[in-house]
């Protein structure tokens, strides 16, 4: 019983499990309705169709990297910090979605992926300690939160009666 609940597939399902949350409560709250369809965006904006294969990767490798660094530190201190860094990430993550789409705040949520940010600096930090890989595994989110980052701000600047309502 032991080994279920260390290196053996405990931790891949609960992995699996948190990032199928995260991707589907993100897809519950993104809406792609007139509201947004009305946004004015910058040219290289990325395609609409192309979010979701992004993201599928995007948590594909941050849950391989959740696996790496619990299996790779006995140390439950250590598995307690992982486990809080990929919470805050997961909760973080969607809170965005929330912001942006569901409360049409755009301007809010670029203030919140400020902390986004940050919150996968945490993780490949925390996961990095533990194992180089499992923090390098972490790298395109971040590419990928600078890019939206930016678009955010894009978005907030061509859309100033946002910041009105």
């Amino acid at each position: 019983m032991n080994v279920l609940l260390g290196e053996g597939w405990m931790p891949p399902l609960v992995a699996a499990v948190a990032a199928v949350l995260v991707a589907v409560a993100g897809a519950v709250l993104t809406t792609i309705d007139p509201w947004y369809r009305a946004l004015r965006v910058p040219a290289w904006k990325p395609p609409d169709w192309a979010f979701g294969p992004v993201w599928t990767v995007i948590f594909s490798l941050t849950a391989t990297s959740a696996v790496l660094a619990w299996n790779g530190d006995a140390d439950s201190g250590s598995r307690a910090a992982v486990l809080a860094a990929f919470a805050l990430n997961g909760v973080l993550n969607i809170a965005w979605s929330l912001l942006f789409f569901r409360m049409r705040r755009p301007d809010w949520a670029l203030v919140e992926i400020v902390f986004l940010w940050l919150s996968i600096v945490l993780l490949i930090g925390v996961a990095g300690r533990v194992s180089t890989t499992a923090g390098l595994l972490n790298l395109p989110y971040l590419a990928w939160v600078s890019v939206a980052g930016f678009l955010n701000f894009r978005i907030v600047r061509l859309n100033p009666r946002l910041r009105e309502a």
